[in-house]
């Protein structure tokens, strides 16, 4: 899907130094087939642009949700995303210009646009990507899966051992027991 015309904000129809962009875009407009979670819901799009010469400020929020899989039992599970962003834009030839320059702190919030248009759904995967939790949990204090037999231990039990005893240690443990 992605780099469709539908997908791409035409920066040669704002002319004025503010404008506003707002657009909902249903789930199988944006994303890839190999992304860390699934759009389960309309994407809310609204930001707004202000322009200076051929740089471009974009400030706003999207809101949506996005199905992921739990880090400890991995069944499926909803997150709720509502980001704000500030970004900035510059042309392409700008980058090119300062390849050999040192990164400063305020680069890093800084994108390049190619032929006068900016990527929405590139934009959108990185919001969505910088939403993520470092470690996904479908709830706070999720037990995840059994070691050995694989059990969901959320929604049943096992009769598994609860202590895992690793056979390459029972040698020390055979002697600890005798002194």
């Amino acid at each position: 899907m992605s780099g469709s015309i539908a997908m791409q904000l035409d920066l040669t129809r704002y002319r004025r130094p503010q404008e506003s962009f707002q657009r909902t875009f249903q789930p199988s407009e944006v994303g890839e087939q190999d992304d860390a979670y699934r759009v389960v819901a309309p994407v809310d799009l609204a930001f707004e642009i202000h322009k200076d010469k051929d740089k471009f400020r974009l400030v706003g929020t999207v809101k949506t949700e996005l199905e992921l899989p739990c880090s400890r039992c991995l069944e499926p599970y909803r997150l709720v995303v509502d980001a704000p962003f500030d970004l900035r834009y510059l042309p392409a030839s700008e980058a090119s210009a300062e390849a050999e320059r040192e990164i400063e702190e305020e680069d890093l919030g800084v994108s390049y646009y190619r032929d006068e248009q900016i990527d929405l759904n590139e934009l959108l995967r990185e919001q969505f990507y910088l939403a993520l939790p470092m470690k996904p949990l479908c709830q706070e204090d999720c037990k995840g899966l059994c070691s050995q037999c694989g059990t969901n231990l959320n929604t049943g039990t096992c009769s598994c051992a609860a202590e895992w005893v690793d056979p390459r240690l029972a040698a020390l443990k055979a002697l600890k027991r005798e002194s």
